[in-house]
C-alpha cells in the first residue's frame, strides 16, 4: 500500500484538527524518542545473540561460601494493648 501526496496531506490535517497545532512539537518529540528507544533495544538484543557467551571458570581454592541470610524485622504492635 502506497501513500499519495493527497493521503500524506489529509493526515496531516486530521493531526491538526484532532491534536491542534501547539501539540504536535511536543507528540513528534516523543514519538521520535519511542523509535530510538525501540531501535536501542532491538540492537541490543541482536547484539547479545551474536555476541559468544563466556564460560565461567570456577575459582582457584574450592568453592565460594554461601551468605547468611538477614534477620527478618518483628513489626511493632502499634495497636492499643487488650488489658483494659
Amino acid at each position: 500500500m502506497r501513500l499519495e501526496g493527497w493521503q500524506i496531506i489529509m493526515v496531516v490535517v486530521l493531526a491538526i484538527v484532532l491534536f491542534g497545532a501547539p501539540k504536535l512539537p511536543g507528540l513528534a518529540r516523543s514519538i521520535g524518542q519511542s523509535l530510538r528507544i525501540f531501535k536501542s533495544e532491538v540492537r541490543q538484543l541482536k547484539d547479545e545473540n551474536n555476541a559468544p557467551e563466556a564460560v565461567a571458570e570456577p575459582l582457584a581454592g574450592g568453592t565460594v561460601p554461601a551468605a547468611a541470610p538477614a534477620p527478618v524485622p518483628v513489626p511493632k504492635d502499634n495497636f492499643p494493648s487488650a488489658s483494659r
